[in-house]
C-alpha cells in the first residue's frame, strides 16, 4: 500500500513536471519529506527564496460549485467576506473525494498544479491580491514531498494555459 501511494505521488509530481516543461518553465524543486501541514512545512521552507502559499479547496452549501483559495501561507483566510463576495452561501471544505474528483490531489498536497487536472475548468481560482507582488511563489507539485519555486511571471502562464476561471481578491483584512 506504501508503495502504491509513492507510486501516485511520483507520477502527480511528473505530470506537473512535464506540463512545467512543456511550457518552458523554470523551476527549483525541493525534496523534503511529506508536509500535510503548514506548521510542518514552515521548518523546511524557512531557507527558499520564495512566497510560500497555503492552498485552501472549498465547495458551495450545494456541492455544485469548488473554489481553490490560494494565500501566503501565515495569513488567516476571511471565509466570511469571501462568502458574502460570492452569494454561494456557506463554504466547507470539500472532501477528499471530490479533491479527487476536480484536482486528482489527496490532502495534504493541495497545489494550483492540481488544476491540470481539471480538463473541464470546473474550479474557480481566487488568489491573494498580495501575491500578484511576490516574484518567487512555492507550491508544492501535487505532491507533498517536494516544493517547487516558480517565477510569478511563469506562474501565470502556467494560469494561462489551464485556460479556467480565476481572479485575484482581498483575501483577509491587512493589520
Amino acid at each position: 500500500m506504501e508503495e502504491q501511494i509513492q507510486q501516485e505521488q511520483l507520477a502527480r509530481r511528473q505530470k506537473v513536471l512535464a506540463k512545467l516543461d512543456e511550457l518552458g518553465i523554470s523551476y527549483d524543486m525541493y525534496e523534503h519529506p511529506p508536509l500535510p501541514t503548514i506548521e510542518m512545512a514552515l521548518e523546511y521552507w524557512k531557507d527558499l527564496p520564495s512566497t510560500h502559499c497555503k492552498n485552501l479547496f472549498f465547495r458551495n452549501h450545494k456541492g455544485n460549485k469548488h473554489y481553490l483559495v490560494v494565500l501566503e501561507c501565515h495569513q488567516q483566510m476571511a471565509i466570511h467576506q469571501i462568502e458574502k463576495m460570492l452569494r454561494q452561501g456557506k463554504l466547507s471544505f470539500a472532501s477528499e473525494q471530490r479533491m479527487e474528483k476536480y484536482l486528482g490531489l489527496r490532502p495534504g498536497s493541495v497545489s494550483p498544479f492540481g488544476l491540470i487536472n481539471d480538463v473541464n475548468k470546473e474550479v474557480k481560482l481566487f488568489l491573494d491580491k498580495n501575491l500578484q507582488q511576490c516574484p518567487l511563489l512555492s507550491f508544492h507539485p501535487n505532491d507533498n514531498t517536494a516544493s517547487l519555486v516558480v517565477k510569478n511571471e511563469d506562474f501565470m502562464r502556467f494560469l494561462q494555459d489551464w485556460g479556467g476561471e480565476y481572479e485575484f481578491l482581498d483575501l483577509y483584512d491587512e493589520a
